[in-house]
Protein backbone atom coordinates (compact mmCIF):
# COMPACT_ATOMS: atom_id res chain seq x y z
CA UNK A 1 0.00 0.00 0.00
CA UNK A 2 1.46 3.36 -1.13
CA UNK A 3 1.53 6.51 1.17
CA UNK A 4 -0.66 9.99 0.76
CA UNK A 5 1.62 12.04 -1.17
CA UNK A 6 2.24 15.01 1.22
CA UNK A 7 0.72 18.11 -0.24
CA UNK A 8 3.63 21.11 -1.24
CA UNK A 9 3.28 24.13 0.67
CA UNK A 10 1.57 27.04 -1.63
CA UNK A 11 2.86 30.18 -1.86
CA UNK A 12 1.57 33.34 -3.24
CA UNK A 13 3.50 35.49 -3.84
CA UNK A 14 4.09 39.13 -6.09
CA UNK A 15 4.18 38.02 -10.44
CA UNK A 16 7.82 37.72 -11.85
CA UNK A 17 8.54 39.07 -15.49
CA UNK A 18 9.82 35.12 -15.51
CA UNK A 19 6.02 34.44 -14.51
CA UNK A 20 4.29 35.80 -17.54
CA UNK A 21 4.51 32.77 -19.80
CA UNK A 22 2.86 30.55 -16.76
CA UNK A 23 0.31 33.22 -16.15
CA UNK A 24 -0.43 33.22 -19.97
CA UNK A 25 -0.59 29.47 -20.22
CA UNK A 26 -2.87 29.81 -17.00
CA UNK A 27 -5.52 32.18 -18.60
CA UNK A 28 -5.27 30.84 -22.18
CA UNK A 29 -8.11 27.62 -21.68
CA UNK A 30 -10.40 30.31 -19.70
CA UNK A 31 -9.88 32.72 -23.01
CA UNK A 32 -10.56 30.05 -25.13
CA UNK A 33 -13.87 28.92 -23.19
CA UNK A 34 -14.48 33.24 -23.24
CA UNK A 35 -14.57 33.15 -19.14
CA UNK A 36 -11.30 35.50 -18.93
CA UNK A 37 -10.38 38.51 -22.16
CA UNK A 38 -7.72 37.33 -24.15
CA UNK A 39 -4.59 39.90 -23.54
CA UNK A 40 -1.38 40.19 -25.68
CA UNK A 41 1.83 39.42 -23.91
CA UNK A 42 3.05 43.09 -23.47
CA UNK A 43 -0.29 43.62 -21.68
CA UNK A 44 0.66 41.01 -18.63
CA UNK A 45 4.13 43.03 -18.65
CA UNK A 46 2.76 46.05 -18.58
CA UNK A 47 0.56 44.76 -15.83
CA UNK A 48 2.72 43.27 -13.86
CA UNK A 49 3.14 44.27 -10.77
CA UNK A 50 -0.77 44.04 -10.34
CA UNK A 51 -0.36 40.69 -10.23
CA UNK A 52 0.08 37.96 -7.69
CA UNK A 53 0.58 34.07 -8.33
CA UNK A 54 0.41 30.73 -6.47
CA UNK A 55 3.15 28.36 -6.76
CA UNK A 56 3.06 25.00 -5.64
CA UNK A 57 6.24 23.23 -5.80
CA UNK A 58 7.98 25.74 -8.06
CA UNK A 59 4.62 25.55 -10.35
CA UNK A 60 2.52 28.16 -10.88
CA UNK A 61 -1.00 27.32 -10.53
CA UNK A 62 -2.74 30.51 -10.57
CA UNK A 63 -2.92 34.33 -10.80
CA UNK A 64 -5.27 37.08 -10.51
CA UNK A 65 -4.44 40.67 -10.21
CA UNK A 66 -5.78 44.07 -8.48
CA UNK A 67 -6.11 46.99 -11.09
CA UNK A 68 -7.10 50.32 -9.61
CA UNK A 69 -9.45 52.54 -10.79
CA UNK A 70 -9.81 55.16 -8.47
CA UNK A 71 -8.58 56.47 -4.92
CA UNK A 72 -11.47 54.41 -3.54
CA UNK A 73 -12.14 51.21 -5.71
CA UNK A 74 -10.30 48.48 -7.63
CA UNK A 75 -11.22 45.23 -9.14
CA UNK A 76 -9.79 41.93 -8.81
CA UNK A 77 -9.13 40.69 -12.91
CA UNK A 78 -7.75 37.20 -14.48
CA UNK A 79 -8.13 35.45 -11.70
CA UNK A 80 -7.20 31.96 -13.10
CA UNK A 81 -6.12 28.57 -11.41
CA UNK A 82 -4.98 25.30 -13.04
CA UNK A 83 -7.99 23.07 -13.57
CA UNK A 84 -5.47 20.37 -11.37
CA UNK A 85 -6.04 21.98 -8.35
CA UNK A 86 -9.49 23.51 -8.52
CA UNK A 87 -11.34 23.17 -5.83
CA UNK A 88 -8.02 23.00 -3.41
CA UNK A 89 -8.28 26.90 -2.38
CA UNK A 90 -6.27 28.44 -4.58
CA UNK A 91 -8.49 30.54 -5.80
CA UNK A 92 -9.29 32.01 -2.86
CA UNK A 93 -6.19 32.42 -1.23
CA UNK A 94 -5.49 34.92 -4.16
CA UNK A 95 -8.47 36.78 -3.74
CA UNK A 96 -8.16 37.14 -0.11
CA UNK A 97 -3.94 38.74 -1.23
CA UNK A 98 -5.50 40.53 -3.45
CA UNK A 99 -8.06 41.82 -0.78
CA UNK A 100 -5.44 42.31 1.43
CA UNK A 101 -3.42 44.18 -1.17
CA UNK A 102 -6.12 46.61 -1.53
CA UNK A 103 -6.55 47.15 2.34
CA UNK A 104 -3.01 47.59 2.30
CA UNK A 105 -3.79 50.52 -0.52
CA UNK A 106 -6.14 52.08 1.08
CA UNK A 107 -8.68 50.52 -1.26
CA UNK A 108 -12.53 50.42 0.04
CA UNK A 109 -14.57 48.46 -2.35
CA UNK A 110 -13.07 45.44 -4.58
CA UNK A 111 -15.05 45.09 -7.64
CA UNK A 112 -15.45 42.15 -10.02
CA UNK A 113 -17.33 40.95 -13.28
CA UNK A 114 -17.97 36.80 -13.06
CA UNK A 115 -19.21 33.93 -13.78
CA UNK A 116 -18.75 32.28 -10.52
CA UNK A 117 -21.31 33.96 -8.22
CA UNK A 118 -20.60 31.93 -5.59
CA UNK A 119 -16.89 31.85 -5.26
CA UNK A 120 -16.97 35.40 -4.82
CA UNK A 121 -20.07 35.28 -2.50
CA UNK A 122 -18.03 33.03 -0.47
CA UNK A 123 -15.50 36.03 -0.32
CA UNK A 124 -18.06 38.20 1.10
CA UNK A 125 -18.76 39.84 -2.43
CA UNK A 126 -22.23 40.92 -3.16
CA UNK A 127 -24.09 41.02 -6.64
CA UNK A 128 -24.74 45.02 -8.01
CA UNK A 129 -26.64 46.60 -10.49
CA UNK A 130 -24.83 49.34 -12.78
CA UNK A 131 -21.53 51.25 -12.40
CA UNK A 132 -20.48 51.52 -8.58
CA UNK A 133 -19.20 54.93 -8.70
CA UNK A 134 -20.52 58.55 -8.63
CA UNK A 135 -21.50 60.72 -11.65
CA UNK A 136 -18.11 62.85 -11.14
CA UNK A 137 -15.81 59.53 -11.12
CA UNK A 138 -17.64 57.92 -14.37
CA UNK A 139 -16.96 60.79 -15.89
CA UNK A 140 -13.11 60.77 -14.99
CA UNK A 141 -12.97 57.17 -15.85
CA UNK A 142 -14.27 57.68 -19.42
CA UNK A 143 -11.11 58.66 -20.17
CA UNK A 144 -9.24 55.39 -19.14
CA UNK A 145 -8.39 53.21 -22.28
CA UNK A 146 -8.59 49.99 -19.89
CA UNK A 147 -11.18 47.85 -21.23
CA UNK A 148 -11.90 46.55 -17.65
CA UNK A 149 -12.70 50.18 -16.61
CA UNK A 150 -15.45 49.93 -19.66
CA UNK A 151 -16.54 46.93 -18.14
CA UNK A 152 -16.76 48.84 -14.65
CA UNK A 153 -18.40 51.84 -16.13
CA UNK A 154 -20.89 49.14 -18.21
CA UNK A 155 -20.21 50.91 -21.25
CA UNK A 156 -22.29 49.40 -24.57
CA UNK A 157 -19.59 48.78 -26.48
CA UNK A 158 -18.00 46.12 -23.93
CA UNK A 159 -21.93 44.14 -24.18
CA UNK A 160 -20.68 41.71 -25.76
CA UNK A 161 -17.49 40.94 -23.72
CA UNK A 162 -19.76 40.50 -20.72
CA UNK A 163 -22.84 38.75 -21.67
CA UNK A 164 -23.84 36.41 -18.96
CA UNK A 165 -21.11 37.78 -16.20
CA UNK A 166 -22.29 38.98 -12.92
CA UNK A 167 -21.03 42.50 -11.94
CA UNK A 168 -20.04 42.05 -7.64
CA UNK A 169 -18.65 44.70 -5.04
CA UNK A 170 -16.97 43.92 -1.62
CA UNK A 171 -16.66 46.86 0.40
CA UNK A 172 -13.65 46.51 2.65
Amino acid sequence: MSEPSTPGVLVIRPARTQDVPAIRALVAPYAEARILVAKEAVAYYEGLQQFRVAELDGRIVGCGALHVFWEDIAEVRTLAVDPTVVGHGVGGRLVETLIADARTIGVQRVFCLTFEVDFFTRHGFSVIEGAPVDPGVFVELLRSYDEGTAELLDLERVKPNTLGNTRMLLTL
